[in-house]
C-alpha cells in the first residue's frame, strides 16, 4: 500500500510541470489570437473580425450583430492609444459556455475619450486546435 501511494504520489509530483508547461504553452498561443484579433477590431475591420472569431461566437452573433454592437461599443471612445495585459487566465470552464480550453485575458487600455479601460478578451481552443477569439467585452 505504501508503495502504490508513493508512486501515485510521484506521478502527480512529475505531472505538475508538464501539466503548468502545456497550459503556458496555451496562454501564450491564446494572446498572439487576441492580438491578432483585437488588431482588426481596432482597425474598424468589424467584419473581418467577426469572421476571424470562434464558430462559437459566429453561432451566438450574427455578423451584422456583430458589426453594430461592436460599433456602439468602441466608436464612442475613439481610437486606441495604449493596451497593456493585465492578466492571462486558463479556465476550462466558463459561465454560459461548453467546457473546453479557455483563457481569460484582461488588458488595461487608453482610448482617445476614455482614459481607463478594462478589455476582456476571451480565446477558446477550437476543435483543429487552433485559439480563436469565442468573446469581448471592454468597461
Amino acid at each position: 500500500m505504501r508503495k502504490a501511494w508513493t508512486f501515485a504520489l510521484l506521478v502527480l509530483v512529475l505531472a505538475a510541470p508538464t501539466a503548468r508547461a502545456a497550459e503556458s504553452e496555451a496562454v501564450g498561443k491564446a494572446q498572439e489570437a487576441a492580438g491578432a484579433w483585437l488588431a482588426l477590431v481596432d482597425a474598424g475591420k468589424y467584419g473581418e473580425s467577426w469572421e476571424a472569431a470562434a464558430s462559437f461566437f459566429r453561432a451566438a452573433v450574427t455578423k451584422p450583430g456583430w458589426e453594430s454592437a461592436v460599433r456602439s461599443a468602441r466608436s464612442p471612445f475613439g481610437a486606441l492609444k495604449s493596451r497593456k495585459l493585465r492578466s492571462s487566465t486558463f479556465k476550462t470552464s466558463l459561465p454560459g459556455a461548453p467546457d473546453g480550453e479557455y483563457v481569460v485575458i484582461q488588458y488595461d487600455t487608453r482610448f482617445e475619450k476614455k482614459e481607463a479601460a478594462v478589455e476582456t478578451v476571451t480565446p477558446m481552443r477550437e476543435k483543429d486546435g487552433t485559439w480563436k477569439v469565442s468573446g469581448y467585452f471592454v468597461r
